[in-house]
C-alpha cells in the first residue's frame, strides 16, 4: 500500500560551480544543532578530500542528514562542475526535490542549465534559492527573471514553473522571502520552505524490499560500502539479499552492516524502511547501479543513463630517461589495476585496452574530469605519461558528428572583439550577447569541444586575466570542419644535463621558458614555448667559455625572466599531438613522443612527404 512518509525530506543541492552549495550545507548543519557548541568544525565540511579543499570545488557527491523540529532532512551535496555531471545524474534518483542555488550576481550559468534539465526530467520539485544577495552588485530580481526564462526554455510544466523562491546568503547564514534579505536572522525561512514545498517520499513499506545503489566507497575494514535510497519494503541488519548487476547477472549476499546518516556520521541501525537513505556494507563486489532485492521478489531497477564521455587520452608507462626515479608505482600492471579500480566508483569514466600493452585509452567528461584523476594518481605514488586530450567523434548515418559545448563568457567591454574573433576561428557560433556586470559583456556561444582545448590560457591572456569562461556539454552536431592547431612551437632541450643561467639567457629571447636554472633536463624535453610556429631545439645546458680576457661590464650577472610554471591542466592544454606530459609524484614535465632529435626530424620529414 502506497503511503507518504511525512516526516522525511530527501533533497539534493544543485548549482553551477562556486555558487555556494557546500557553504549552504555548512549553514544548515550548524543551525540544525548537528554539531556541539564547542565542536571544532572545518569550513566547507562536506569537501572532505585534499583536492576538493585545495581547489574549492566539490568533486564527489556526498550525503548528510539533519533534524529540524521533528523532521529528518536527508541532503545530497552535488558537484557544480560539468565534468562531474555523472555524480549529479545518479544521485538525483535518491531525492524528491532539489534546492537550485543561483548566484545573485552571476545569474543562471551553463551548469545551472545542465543540472536543472536533469532535475526537471525526473519530475523533482524545485526550490530556487537566490544565493549571495549580500554580494556587491547583486541583482536578485533580474536573476529570478533569468531563472524563470531558463525553466521555460527547458520545457518545465505549469507546476514546475510555479516554483517557490528563497533569498539567502549561505556565507552569513541567513535566508529570507524578500529580495533585500528581510531581518537577516537565520536560515529558518529555508528550512520552512523545504518542509512546506518538498513532498515526503511516497512508498510502499509493505512490499518486498528493494533498493538501487547510487554511490560506492571502499573501507579497509568492512569492504565495499553502498549508499542507496530504499525503493520499497523494509530491510534489517543481517538480512539475506539478491544483488542484480547492471549486466543482468545475479548473486546472493548478506547485509552485514546497516547504517543511517546522522550529520556527517554513519550511525548503525537495526532496520530501515522505504524512503530512508541508508548505507550498507558486507556485500562483495557491490557496484553503482546494482539493485539489492529480497530473495523472494527479484525485480531490478533501471539505472539512470549517464551521459557518454566526450574526451579521451592515452595513459602509458613512463619511458623517459628519468623513468622510475620519482614514482612508487611505475609498471603497466600498476597503472592498469589502478585505472580499472577507478571504474568501480567513477561511472562517467571509460577505460579501454589498446594495441600496445603499455598504453590504455581513458575517456572522460572533460579536461577537469581527467586531470583530477591524473592528479589523484600522482599523489598516490603513480608515475606515467599522458597524451593530448582528443574529442570522441560519433558516426550517425554515415556522417561524422562531434561534441558541442555551450560556452558562456564574461569579458571586459574593451576585449569583446578579440574574444569573438578567437572563438570564431575555433568554429564558435554566437547565440547571445548582452550586458553583464558593470563594465562587462556576457557572450554565449556553441563551440566544438575540440575548439576549447588549449583556449583557456589564451583567453586569460586576451582579457588580461579579467575574463571568466564556463562551458557545459550541449550535444552532438555534424562535424564543423578542420581547425587550426596551436599557433606557436615548442623549445626543446638539445641534450641531457642540468640547465644553467647562460644557456637559459640565450634561450629566453626566443620565447617564454617553462624551467629555471639548475633543472635536470633530457634530450627531447620541452623547456619553453617558441615565439614562432616551428619547434626550436636549444641547448639550455650550454656554459660560457672561460677565458682570461675581461671586458668592462661583460661579467655582470645575467638576468633571467622568471619561468612560467605550468599547472597540470595548462600542460594538458599546451601539448600538441606529437607531445606528452610526464607525470610523477614530484614533477610534471613536457616532452616530445620521439626524444632523439635526429629520429624526430626524420619522422617529421616523412610525415610532410606522406
Amino acid at each position: 500500500m502506497i503511503q507518504t512518509r511525512d516526516k522525511i525530506r530527501n533533497i539534493a543541492i544543485i548549482a553551477h560551480v562556486d555558487h555556494g552549495k557546500t557553504t549552504m550545507v555548512d549553514g544548515l548543519l550548524h543551525q540544525s544543532g548537528t554539531f556541539r557548541e564547542n565542536e571544532a568544525v572545518a569550513e566547507r565540511v562536506m569537501d572532505s578530500n585534499d583536492l576538493e579543499k585545495e581547489r574549492g570545488i566539490t568533486i564527489l557527491s556526498k550525503n548528510t542528514s539533519l533534524q529540524y523540529k521533528d523532521y529528518t532532512i536527508n541532503i545530497v551535496d552535488t558537484p557544480g562542475h560539468a565534468d562531474f555531471g555523472g555524480e549529479v545524474e545518479r544521485v538525483l534518483g535518491m531525492c524528491d526535490g532539489v534546492l537550485l542555488l543561483v548566484d545573485a550576481f552571476e545569474g543562471a550559468m551553463p551548469q545551472t542549465r545542465f543540472v536543472l534539465t536533469k532535475a526537471l526530467a525526473m519530475k523533482l520539485k524545485p526550490i530556487v534559492v537566490i544565493n549571495k544577495i549580500d554580494r556587491d552588485g547583486a541583482r536578485p530580481l533580474e536573476v529570478l527573471d533569468e531563472v524563470f526564462e531558463l525553466f521555460m526554455d527547458l520545457g518545465a510544466d505549469d507546476e514546475q514553473l510555479d516554483f517557490p523562491v528563497v533569498y539567502a546568503s549561505s556565507r552569513d547564514g541567513y535566508a529570507s522571502l524578500s529580495p533585500d534579505g528581510g531581518d537577516r536572522k537565520d536560515l529558518e525561512p529555508l528550512f520552512e520552505a523545504i518542509i512546506r514545498e518538498i513532498p515526503g517520499p511516497s512508498v510502499d513499506t509493505e512490499a518486498p524490499f528493494r533498493m538501487l545503489i547510487s554511490n560506492v566507497t571502499a573501507d579497509d575494514y568492512v569492504g565495499r560500502i553502498g549508499v542507496a535510497r530504499i525503493d520499497r519494503g523494509t530491510v534489517s541488519n543481517g538480512q539475506s539479499v539478491v544483488v542484480c548487476n547492471s549486466d543482468g547477472s545475479k548473486k546472493n549476499g548478506r547485509i552485514n552492516y546497516l547504517y543511517k546518516f546522522k550529520g556527517l556520521k554513519k550511525v548503525e541501525t537495526d532496520t530501515a524502511c522505504a524512503g530512508d537513505i541508508v548505507v550498507v556494507a558486507g556485500i562483495t563486489d557491490l557496484n553503482i547501479g546494482d539493485t539489492v532485492c529480497a530473495p523472494d521478489c527479484v525485480e531490478p531497477i533501471d539505472f539512470v543513463n549517464i551521459d557518454e564521455p566526450t574526451l579521451s587520452m592515452n595513459f602509458s608507462v613512463n619511458n623517459s630517461p628519468f623513468a622510475g626515479t620519482e614514482g612508487e608505482f611505475v609498471t603497466s600492471r600498476h597503472i592498469r589495476d589502478r585505472l580499472f579500480k577507478e571504474l568501480e566508483t567513477n561511472v562517467s569514466l571509460r577505460v579501454e585496452e589498446t594495441d600496445s600493452p603499455d598504453t590504455l585509452k581513458v575517456s572522460g567528461r572533460g579536461e577537469l574530469h581527467l586531470s583530477v584523476l591524473i592528479e589523484t594518481m600522482r599523489r598516490q605514488g603513480y608515475e606515467f605519461q599522458v597524451s593530448r586530450p582528443k574529442v570522441i567523434f560519433k558516426e550517425v548515418d554515415g556522417l561524422l558528428y562531434e561534441p558541442i559545448e555551450r560556452l558562456t563568457v564574461d569579458t571586459p567591454e574593451d576585449t569583446v572583439g578579440v574574444v569573438i574573433e578567437k572563438i570564431g576561428v575555433r568554429k564558435g557560433e554566437m547565440l547571445d550577447m548582452h550586458p553583464g556586470a558593470e563594465g562587462y559583456v556576457r557572450l554565449e556561444f556553441k563551440i566544438p569541444a575540440r575548439g576549447l582545448i588549449g583556449y583557456r590560457s589564451e583567453f586569460l591572456t586576451d582579457t588580461k586575466g579579467n575574463g571568466i569562461m564556463n562551458h557545459v556539454f550541449d550535444g552532438y552536431e555534424a562535424y564543423k570542419g578542420d581547425m587550426s592547431s596551436r599557433q606557436r612551437g615548442s623549445m626543446i632541450a638539445w641534450e641531457q644535463g642540468e640547465s644553467v643561467v647562460y644557456g637559459l639567457f640565450n634561450a629566453q629571447e626566443r620565447g617564454r621558458l617553462f624551467i629555471g636554472a639548475n633543472t635536470k633536463v633530457y634530450e627531447g624535453m620541452i623547456v619553453g614555448e617558441n615565439a614562432r610556429p616551428d619547434d626550436l631545439v636549444i641547448n639550455v645546458c650550454k656554459k660560457k667559455h672561460i677565458s682570461n680576457v675581461r671586458a668592462s661590464g661583460s661579467d655582470e650577472a645575467l638576468r633571467l625572466t622568471p619561468p612560467v610554471i605550468l599547472s597540470l591542466e595548462q600542460s594538458l592544454e599546451f601539448i600538441s599531438d606529437d607531445e606528452l606530459v610526464e607525470v610523477t609524484p614530484k614533477s610534471i614535465r613536457l616532452r616530445k613522443k620521439i626524444l632523439n632529435t635526429e629520429l624526430r626530424a626524420k619522422a617529421e620529414s616523412k610525415l610532410k612527404k606522406g
